[in-house]
């Protein structure tokens, strides 16, 4: 036998707990492309001539990071098709690896750039400052397998098919479509590029040879299933799935089909889990994740409202890239929602987190009272479709807390309190309250420098007069509360000399015997 040189592992390692669990992106073709194939790819030309008919000197490049392989070619291709760097200021951006499909216009805006040229996928949410070209760039398509495929899965040719492709693919849609419908695909339809994110498919316009057809198409999409081109978002085929008859997707590049109706309905499910847990939170963060989104700084300032209205209490967190370490920090929130696009306000995988992570969408169902929340067939990861304009609806005044009806947690089925901020409370043009003497309670007296509230159950924290959960959290759930405050009540004592020596015996002081 063996002796171990070690000792035993009892424990699978927890060094990654907190690492990011986003999946990196797939690996870069290892075909070494020509520079013809590559003008081809980046579009040089055409992004060269939309530069110079809007007057834009400095150019900042933006890239995902599967393409910054390319990324000193392209800029030196650029800058040659501009005209030189005497006339032309070209910035490559390569610090956008989380939420690479939004604009980085604060990169942008450190290099004083007049225009953002955007490589790859995108999620084409509309910008707040700065104009961008888009150059999605350009991957091949084997047309004929792509049929056959097609072909394999809609073997009747009167099944009502909408053609759907990446952005990165869109090139191939329209001779797909055509090659169908020579094929005996008749009730077919294809799909055109649109910066449209509110659309029925996400930022695509439905079209056809006959365009009356197509304009009436848009209203019928129950009844078409959608044939996809590459592996799409999860977020888009969330939004698809209760919006479509049935998905179908065309992996790409092995041109395989799959059906992703099973893991998109399990993926829902856990999606409304996540709304039941925010439904019982009393504390929400809210997360900021883009600066870039138009109205974002609205849709920030409207979820706090309605998160006020429901009576709990929201604070906001500008993360930039979301990992499990980051949001730790914060034990006192019992559940995020993530204001950013509508591609990566979906935290798909998020296992490690240990609070929930929603939508801006799912925020909106969670906050409604039990007897109206209802999931129904619309399902939304972004902040376009929020309603701004939507009159404020006032909630009847509670006389009294035990008028309010009670509040369970349908996971756990116990009795929770989710709306910290709904405490009787002075009102600033209120009569003060009075105990049962007739005198001024202490806490109406001075609100500005108490530090707690009473009421009839529990006690709530304050900071100069302000309800804060916070606070509660850290004075009542905090093991630890900084330094200095387990010995304030404590005497100090005189040092005195402790015993040296070893085990087996002692010596106290200068003294020889032994202790």
């Amino acid at each position: 036998m063996t002796e171990l040189s070690a000792a035993p592992v009892l424990s699978t390692p927890a060094e990654h707990i907190f690492e990011d669990p986003t999946p990196p992106p797939p690996p870069p073709p290892t075909a070494v492309r020509t520079q013809d194939e590559l003008a081809s790819v980046y579009e040089i030309e055409r992004t060269a001539r939309e530069i110079k008919d809007g007057g834009w000197n400095r150019v900042a490049l933006q890239f995902p990071d599967a393409m910054l392989r390319d990324a000193s070619w392209v800029a030196e291709a650029l800058t040659e098709a501009l005209g030189g760097s005497e006339t032309h200021r070209v910035y490559i951006l390569a610090d956008t690896s989380y939420s690479a499909c939004c604009v980085d216009e604060i990169a942008a805006e450190h290099a004083e750039a007049q225009i953002v040229v955007h490589y790859g996928r995108s999620c084409l949410s509309p910008t707040s400052r700065l104009p961008v070209i888009y150059v999605f760039t350009r991957h091949t398509l084997d047309i004929d397998q792509a049929v056959e495929a097609f072909s394999k899965e809609f073997p009747d040719k009167q099944h009502r098919v909408v053609v759907v492709a990446d952005v990165t693919y869109q090139d191939h849609v329209a001779p797909l479509a055509a090659t169908l419908r020579s094929a005996g695909y008749t009730e077919l339809l294809h799909t055109e590029v649109t910066h449209d994110p509110t659309g029925t498919i996400p930022n695509r316009k439905v079209v056809d040879d006959s365009s009356s057809r197509g304009a009436s198409a848009t209203t019928e999409l129950s009844q078409y299933s959608l044939f996809h081109i590459s592996t799409p978002p999860p977020a888009l085929l969330l939004a698809l799935q209760t919006r479509m008859a049935s998905l179908h997707v065309l992996s790409t590049p092995s041109l395989t089909t799959d059906d992703p109706t099973r893991t998109t309905n399990a993926l829902l499910r856990r999606r409304f889990a996540r709304v039941l847990t925010l439904a019982t939170a009393g504390v929400v963060g809210i997360l900021v994740n883009t600066l870039s989104v138009s109205n974002y700084l609205g849709s920030i300032d409207l979820l706090r409202r309605r998160i006020a209205e429901a009576g709990k209490k929201s604070y906001t967190v500008v993360v930039g890239k979301l990992n499990a370490a980051k949001l730790a920090n914060f034990a006192e929130v019992d559940g995020w929602v993530v204001v950013g696009c509508w591609e990566s306000g979906l935290v798909e995988e998020d296992a490690g987190f240990f609070k929930p992570v929603i939508t801006p969408f799912e925020m909106e169902v969670a906050l409604k009272p039990e007897s109206e929340r209802v999931w129904g067939l619309e399902w939304w990861g972004g902040i376009e479709k929020m309603d701004h304009d939507a009159v404020r609806q006032e909630e009847e005044e509670l006389d009294e807390d035990e008028s309010a009806p009670p509040e369970y947690d349908l996971r756990t089925g116990k009795l929770v309190a989710s709306r910290p901020m709904r405490m009787l409370v002075r009102s600033a043009n209120g009569d003060p309250k009075t105990g049962d003497s007739g005198e001024e309670s202490s806490s109406s007296k001075t609100p500005g420098q108490s530090a707690l509230v009473k009421r009839e159950v529990g006690e709530v924290a304050t900071i100069n007069g302000v309800l804060s959960p916070g606070a509660e959290y850290l004075r009542s759930q905090r093991t630890w509360q900084g330094l200095g405050t387990d010995y304030d009540e404590e005497n100090s004592t005189v040092v005195e000399e402790g015993r040296s020596g070893v085990a087996r015996g002692y010596t106290v002081g200068e003294d020889a015997g032994r202790a």
